[in-house]
């Protein structure tokens, strides 16, 4: 006989969201208890990836943010999924991290079963379906990028587990300003270095446009030969130089008034602490 499972077990490790239902319920008598459900919080990133010539580019910037705090100003978003395959997460940190951990995983394991080289489709497939299954709960935007033997690949993963397969996309806080430099200078069969720069120049504009991405660019290239990654391809935050001096001095204001007041205690109270 199978012992009994007792409901006050606490999970162990992967993901819990057994307070949902909770939260749910919380929310729809929040007006009458006076509750109210907590704001969602701003994540920030920019992250992109284009197809050229070759293979697969795929940018990412090094900033992570923990509402208006910079927590990480060197924070790696480009995931290694399998020899072929990466992906770059945008949204909660954490979540990215595992989610991509538990896909390498799983991709390993199917190439073994199976003995052949994993695809991006397959990649695509297994992690819109785990994001779909808990319905947004996990908040990662992933791009994937890959070659196998049908070429390169490039998915666009949002968290509700809708995917889209495209050319080049963007994802993040900053992709509106990253998508408009992806739109207007993309073509066909891009040479290495021209997509490199293409991609630098999105993630660029990310940075630029919005707070939460930052501290430079990271690069990942992908081809059938296998994969590099560019840390610290360019750096685009530097200390500027003070180009004159801003202390001015004193009169350069005109004072147009001038009025002194006194300030009186009108009454002062002392109360002593009972300590016994």
């Amino acid at each position: 006989m199978l012992p009994a499972l007792s409901v006050s077990q606490p999970q162990e490790g992967g993901f819990s969201f057994e307070n949902c239902l909770r939260n749910s319920s919380l929310e729809k008598l929040g007006p009458n208890l006076g509750l109210h459900p907590p704001n969602p919080r701003k994540t920030g990133t920019t992250i992109a990836g284009i197809i050229y010539k070759d293979g697969v580019i795929l940018g990412a910037d090094r900033r992570a943010t923990d509402d208006m705090v910079v927590a990480d100003k060197n924070c790696a978003k480009i995931h290694y999924i399998t020899d072929n395959i990466y992906c770059c997460g945008a949204g909660v940190a954490a979540d990215a991290e595992n989610v991509t951990q538990v896909l390498s995983s799983n991709l390993h394991l199917h190439a073994m079963s199976t003995g052949r080289e994993p695809r991006v489709c397959t990649a695509n497939r297994m992690l819109k379906q785990t994001l779909y299954r808990y319905q947004g709960h996990i908040g990662a935007s992933i791009i994937i990028g890959g070659t196998d033997i049908h070429g390169p690949h490039l998915y666009s993963v949002y968290p509700h587990g809708s995917t889209d397969a495209t050319p080049f996309t963007a994802l993040g806080s900053g992709s509106s300003a990253a998508i408009a430099v992806l739109e207007d200078r993309y073509k066909p069969y891009m040479e290495l270095e021209e997509g490199m720069k293409l991609v630098t120049d999105a993630i660029t504009a990310g940075i630029l446009c919005d707070l939460g991405s930052g501290s430079g660019v990271d690069l990942c290239i992908i081809t059938r030969d296998g994969a590099r990654i560019l840390r610290g391809h360019t750096d685009t935050e530097t200390r500027g130089k003070r180009l004159a001096s801003y202390r001015y001095p004193r009169g350069t204001t005109a004072i147009t008034g001038e009025t002194i007041k006194r300030l009186e205690l009108v009454e002062e109270t002392v109360q002593t602490m009972d300590t016994e």
